[in-house]
């Protein structure tokens, strides 16, 4: 089943306790979107609720994607609020739900938001990822590269300090085809495809 999109959708209160309950599942499946498990939903209802502020005052804008009804993946398109940085969007939050893994869900969404990227005009996406899960070479097979790494910078837990990867996808040259950036082969059922 492929995904349908909906870019800057209506925030209402049943939408934001989907996303979090996504936010929910993800985490505590092991994904790197903010946390650490175990979470509930009032732990990520503090991060959440700014988050859901900056997306309903602006100037931030949220992707998601379903499988028919059923929200399972999300992302969203950061402003970097500096003038200087206004060529450039980082992308923050990359869920996918950790039951549909494994079905190119998080390709999708990503090709999905460099396509909508470009559209709104930006040279560029950025995305951070934790590292020891794996999630760079997932970045890497849809174009992103290695810019940079903050060492230690992630303090998952006491003893396990994690380097912050900086990956980065420009979007001045034309996207390459689909199967080139997808060379590698598939990710394996159960791997995380999320950022911090």
């Amino acid at each position: 089943m492929s995904l349908r999109f909906v870019l800057d959708p209506e925030l209402t209160p049943e939408l934001r306790e989907r996303i979090v309950a996504l936010w929910v599942d993800v985490t505590n499946a092991g994904g790197a979107v903010g946390f650490v498990p175990p979470v509930s939903a009032a732990d990520v209802r503090h991060t959440a609720d700014p988050t859901f502020a900056g997306i309903a005052d602006g100037p931030d804008r949220l992707l998601l994607g379903y499988a028919g009804e059923r929200l399972v993946a999300a992302l969203i398109f950061c402003d970097n609020r500096f003038d200087l940085k206004a060529h450039w969007c980082v992308l923050k939050r990359v869920m996918v739900h950790p039951d549909t893994q494994g079905h190119g869900y998080g390709a999708a969404l990503m090709r999905e938001a460099e396509r909508l990227g470009r559209g709104m005009g930006w040279e560029a996406l950025h995305v951070t990822v934790r590292d020891g899960l794996g999630l760079d070479r997932f970045y890497r097979r849809l174009g992103y590269r290695e810019i940079g790494r903050l060492p230690g910078a992630l303090r998952v837990a006491p003893g396990d300090d994690r380097d912050e990867v900086l990956m980065w996808l420009a979007l001045t040259a034309p996207p390459a085809p689909a199967r080139a950036r997808e060379r590698g082969g598939r990710r394996r059922p159960g791997a995380p495809t999320s950022a911090v």
